[in-house]
């Protein structure tokens, strides 16, 4: 089979297509022929920053071609999708059964990659920052996939005023598509009117101007792999707080919880309330442009591999 290669950090230039044997599944676990694969900004980073070789893995959709012992709710021939932790960028994927669900039968693969896991994420932060219907809410990163998908939560939520924030103005008009009141960009001296809450999918040099963009009593839920730092003071003088989300401790220690959220995922698809933005899909063997693209931010929406079977 073929496979994406990471061969040595410093850019998306170091992926590689080679051929490999298929991988065999352990107990537990499923072997799935790839239809469509998720592009995530942390396994970029990841790339970026490492100098050994890593695994490239990502969000994976197909078809289940063997299981392995102790499989239970599966069997061949279903269409499943997941989070792969070890090599997804290949044409075959070994996907655990904890964190693999079924598609069902309206959606494509790749509607799954792009709705499941940034919906997931998009749910999550939502919920934890709690909020109250008419209260305002404030998106970063809003033209990623996991963005157009919590403006979306906002919006159905019943805030009273949905911003996004933007790394440049070409995103505007697909971001007040998915739901947006209003469009700041990060360079903005000014983000507008104070907000109630704040979903930062960003981090690091954003972190400053979303918690300055808190109104007193604010909520900053923190979900992105970029750090960052926050400044104490300005937490004390609006009486703000900030809150840490991460899907994985959900999936792992409320697998009630996130099989619900999961469920309900699908529902709002199916009554076409929750829409799946895919901004490109790019054969397996062009997973440094896909890289690049999410990189560069130029993305709105979902990246997506599609294997070759020619």
């Amino acid at each position: 089979m073929r496979r994406v290669r990471h061969e040595s950090g410093g850019g998306p230039d170091v992926l590689f297509t080679e051929k490999v044997p298929a991988p065999e599944c352990g107990p537990g676990e499923l072997l799935v022929r790839t239809e469509a694969i998720g592009v995530t900004l942390p396994v970029v980073r990841k790339v970026r920053a490492n100098a050994e070789p890593v695994p490239l893995g990502g969000e994976v959709a197909g078809t289940v071609v063997a299981i392995g012992d102790d499989v239970t709710g599966f069997a061949e021939g279903d269409r499943v999708t997941g989070l792969c932790f070890s090599h997804a960028y290949a044409e075959l994927a070994v996907l655990r059964t904890s964190m693999a669900s079924h598609i069902p039968d309206e959606a494509t693969a790749v509607d799954a990659v792009a709705l499941v896991r940034s919906g997931l994420v998009a749910r999550g932060a939502y919920e934890a920052a709690r909020p109250r219907p008419g209260e305002s809410v404030l998106v970063t990163a809003a033209g990623s996939a996991v963005g157009t998908l919590a403006v979306q939560y906002a919006e159905a939520g019943g805030a009273s005023r949905v911003v996004a924030a933007v790394g440049s103005a070409e995103k505007e008009k697909a971001v007040r598509a998915a739901g947006a009141d209003e469009v700041v960009l990060y360079g903005d001296t000014s983000w507008g009117d104070p907000v109630d809450v704040v979903l930062d999918g960003v981090g690091g040099e954003i972190l400053g101007p979303a918690v300055r963009a808190l109104a007193p009593g604010g909520r900053l839920v923190a979900f992105s792999s970029g750090g960052g730092s926050v400044d104490a003071y300005e937490l004390l003088v609006r009486g703000a707080s900030v809150i840490g989300f991460q899907i994985a401790a959900v999936a792992r220690d409320r697998p009630e919880v996130h099989a619900r959220w999961r469920d309900e995922l699908w529902a709002r698809y199916r009554q076409g309330t929750l829409r799946p933005r895919v901004f490109a899909q790019l054969p397996l063997t062009e997973a440094a442009h896909a890289h690049e693209i999410i990189e560069s931010r130029r993305n709105v929406g979902k990246v997506v591999l599609v294997p070759d079977r020619g």
